[in-house]
């Protein structure tokens, strides 16, 4: 618990924003677990070109 509390008041003015900030980056999030999830399902086989081809692909 200690560590999670000096973090965030290492972190109070991200923390602070974060709270009270009308800015959202959920959608963003989204789109980062949709290509880790790409990125998952192909095990490692396969380099950048073929993850940004199947990421092109599936949106």
């Amino acid at each position: 618990m200690h560590t999670f509390i000096n973090g965030l008041e290492r972190n109070l003015t991200a923390v602070t924003a974060g709270l009270t900030l009308p800015w959202s980056s959920g959608v963003v999030e989204g789109h980062v677990n949709r290509i880790k999830m790409i990125k998952r399902q192909m095990h490692g086989r396969a380099g950048f070109k073929l993850l940004h081809k199947r990421v092109l692909l599936a949106s």
